[in-house]
């Protein structure tokens, strides 16, 4: 194995990694905790 194969495979791990945490922010079930965390900065907490 030399270092282009090793860069390669790298590249393809780390795209794979993206796709994962893209589909896991876009998820359904995660839609309420990213919207309530959205709305953080506009409370006034008195």
């Amino acid at each position: 194995m030399d270092i282009n194969t090793l860069r390669s495979i790298v590249t393809v791990v780390t795209f794979a990694i993206f796709l994962a945490i893209v589909w896991w922010a876009l998820s359904r079930r995660n839609r309420a905790d990213f919207d309530e965390a959205a709305q953080l900065p506009f409370r006034q907490d008195d």
